[in-house]
């Protein structure tokens, strides 16, 4: 399975954008998707997740009602829609895939197998 993220790029305060990760290889093999974010000198952290559908999804407390993860199941592309974006959530953002089933284990980054290269999004004041 590999994974390729887009979309990343310099935006103000307050502008949206939105990250895209096509799934290629074997994507019936992946179940949960998420986005995971890394700051400069911060550990990864999670943004959001969802099942295989994205009927069911996950948010970090920080990004709650700015941003929307969606997947096409179809076309196998996973999205992340930014909006109100704050200096803060300026990162390199991953996108992630895990054989096992969306859960409450889905906000943890070790049960995803498989990662894509990162993209980076800079959020200026």
């Amino acid at each position: 399975v590999q994974l390729q993220a887009s979309g990343g790029g310099l935006v103000q305060a307050g502008g949206s954008l939105r990250l895209s990760c096509v799934v290629s290889g074997r994507p019936f093999s992946t179940n949960a998707m998420a986005w995971f974010r890394q700051a400069p000198g911060k550990e990864r952290e999670f943004v959001a997740a969802c099942n295989w559908s994205g009927s069911s999804t996950t948010y970090a407390d920080s990004v709650k009602g700015r941003f929307t993860i969606s997947r096409d199941s179809a076309r196998n592309i996973l999205y992340l829609q930014m909006n109100s974006l704050k200096p803060e959530d300026t990162a390199v953002y991953y996108c992630a895939a895990s054989p096992r089933p969306y859960g409450s284990s889905s906000l943890r980054s070790n049960v995803y197998n498989y990662w894509g290269q990162g993209t980076e999004v800079t959020v200026s004041s």
